[in-house]
């Protein structure tokens, strides 16, 4: 079921939204060569308690993974670009780190995640993280009132083969609102002017992501970190956003960022 949401409660999932950035935003500057992956998931435990707000991946038990998922944070390193599980592992210089959350203000749920590498960078890794950003910002674009979900999942493949990735269809965007996970799903490939209505009042996490040289993926033994098959670098970008009226309305900006700050689709960096 698809509960389409009030103006003024995408005003409250705004309110969840703005402090789901600003800690990522946190999260992304205290991530240091000789860091430990755990100390960023401790900085957003204590985040999330001093909000009174709910970590919405703390006990999720879905049906992948090993046991309830007892962390606040996905971080993935590298090869991995889905559900990394934290554990104790000091950044070194060069790791392509993605960081994942979704918290709940009040009952109302944000999700959101980015990719960014630590120290000095490999510019095939900053392109590989530019395409998911810019992927992202095309769906966006895409989601427009009247428009349909498949034009999101149409703009994110396209992108994608501009820079001439592949796209993996296991995992995707998805809806929510009171809950992390809700209808429905948003595949990040597919057919423009197909699926479902865009509604305003619809509430969706649009989130690519990608691996550089290939679009199969493997499990860790720990059931949930999740990596690109052949251990290529990964990257994963995910905003959420609201359909309404006016237009797609994004609600987990990070302090600094707009729309447009990044290459649009179809201009691919120079280093292509």
């Amino acid at each position: 079921m698809i509960e389409l949401k009030s103006s003024a409660e995408i005003g409250l999932m705004a309110v969840t939204g703005r402090f789901v950035g600003e800690l990522l935003a946190e999260l992304r500057d205290a991530s240091a060569v000789g860091v430990d992956l755990m100390d960023l998931e401790h900085l957003a435990r204590r985040r999330i308690k001093e909000r009174g707000a709910e970590s919405c991946y703390w006990d999720y038990a879905p049906s992948f993974g090993r046991g309830p998922f007892r962390n606040v944070l996905c971080l993935s390193v590298n090869d991995a670009v889905l559900h990394g599980l934290p554990h104790k592992y000091v950044l070194r210089d060069g790791d392509l780190l993605s960081i994942d959350m979704a918290v709940s203000v009040d009952g109302w749920v944000t999700d959101s995640a980015l990719s960014f590498v630590v120290g000095t960078p490999d510019p095939a890794d900053l392109r590989v993280i530019e395409a998911t950003e810019v992927a992202l910002e095309a769906a966006i674009e895409a989601a427009q009132p009247g428009g349909r979900i498949g034009d999101i999942s149409a703009a994110i493949g396209a992108v994608a083969r501009e820079y001439g990735y592949g796209v993996n269809m296991e995992f995707g965007g998805h809806g929510l609102g009171r809950t992390m996970h809700e209808a429905p799903h948003i595949a990040n490939d597919g057919r423009a002017r197909r699926g479902m209505k865009l509604e305003p009042g619809l509430t969706i996490a649009i989130e690519p992501w990608l691996c550089k040289t290939t679009d199969k993926i493997k499990f860790d033994e720990d059931g949930w970190t999740i990596r690109s098959a052949d251990g290529s670098r990964t990257a994963h970008s995910e905003h959420t956003v609201a359909i309404t009226a006016a237009g797609p309305q994004v609600l987990t900006r990070r302090p600094g960022e707009t729309a447009g700050s990044h290459l649009r689709a179809g201009q691919p960096s120079a280093t292509s």
